[in-house]
């Protein structure tokens, strides 16, 4: 369950992940500064908080694969943005989690 400092409680339900995303780079590979208008939403995120997993048809539990404070790259256009604490961050499907990041 992720915590925050506003009191707020967020346990995602069935098989959704709460992702904080990290930073995105504030320049290019050559060196120039980007303005906070001109970064690129990142992909990566640390997972703050995850459901409990997905029930079948015929009551079959489907296991998370994934983990509270694992690094992760997730789909671009996946997820719905929620605000915690005054950050964006993201609740995504499992299946919208690509990779584990090591």
């Amino acid at each position: 369950m992720a915590k925050t400092s506003d009191t707020i409680h967020i346990k995602p339900l069935f098989d959704n992940v709460l992702i904080r995303p990290v930073d995105a780079e504030a320049k290019t590979a050559s060196g120039i500064i980007l303005p906070d208008s001109a970064k690129e939403k990142p992909q990566i995120g640390i997972i703050m908080a995850v459901g409990p997993g997905k029930v079948g048809p015929k009551g079959e539990k489907h296991p998370m694969v994934v983990e509270e404070d694992q690094k992760v790259m997730y789909k671009k256009w996946g997820g719905q943005e929620v605000k915690v604490s005054g950050e964006e961050w993201t609740l995504v499907g499992q299946e919208d989690i690509l990779a584990i990041v090591e």
